[in-house]
C-alpha cells in the first residue's frame, strides 16, 4: 500500500536527520508520521470490514442493456480480486412482457425483445439475481413509489 511507502520513506528521513544532528536532544514528535500511521490504522480497519462477509455486502444494480451489463461485470470481478463480498444482482428497469400489448409502438416492441435477449445474458452471467424491477411508468420518486420498489425487490 502506498502509506507503507510513504511511511517507511518517513522513517529512514527521520532516522537519517536524527544521525546527522549535531545535537543529542530528542527529537520532536513528527505529525505527518503520526497522521500515517493513524489513517494506515484507519484503512486496515476498514479493509477489515469491507471484506467481512459477516457484514459487508455490495449489491450491484444493472439495466437490461449492453453497457449497464458490461460495466457490473467489471466492477464485479474488481471486487472479487479486493476480496470484497458481492451480495447479488439487482436488474431495474425491465419492461413486463404482459404490460406490452399488440398495440404497442414498435419502438416498445423493439425494445422489449431486445431486453428480453440481455436478461438470458444476465441470468448466464450472474447467478445472484436478487430481484428484477419493473420499467414503472413515473419515476421512483415519493412514499407510493419507494413502496412499489420494495414490492418489486423483496416479493
Amino acid at each position: 500500500m502506498w502509506v507503507n511507502k510513504m511511511l517507511k520513506s518517513r522513517e529512514e528521513a527521520t532516522s537519517l536527520r536524527e544521525l546527522l544532528s549535531y545535537s543529542k536532544k530528542k527529537q520532536e514528535k513528527d505529525p505527518l508520521l503520526e497522521y500515517l500511521l493513524q489513517f494506515r490504522e484507519r484503512m486496515g480497519r476498514a479493509k477489515d470490514l469491507l471484506t467481512d462477509d459477516q457484514k459487508t455486502a455490495f449489491f450491484f444494480v444493472t439495466l437490461p442493456e449492453a453497457l449497464p451489463i458490461a460495466v457490473i461485470k467489471r466492477f464485479i470481478a474488481w471486487f472479487h480480486d479486493f476480496g470484497i463480498p458481492v451480495g447479488g444482482v439487482v436488474v431495474n428497469m425491465k419492461i413486463e412482457e404482459d404490460a406490452v400489448g399488440d398495440g404497442a409502438p414498435d419502438f416498445v416492441k423493439n425494445r422489449l425483445k431486445m431486453q428480453q435477449e440481455y436478461m438470458e445474458g444476465i441470468w448466464s452471467s450472474f447467478p445472484d439475481v436478487r430481484a428484477i424491477v419493473p420499467l414503472f411508468e413515473t419515476e421512483v420518486r415519493g412514499v407510493e413509489m419507494l413502496g412499489r420498489t420494495a414490492e418489486a425487490m423483496f416479493s
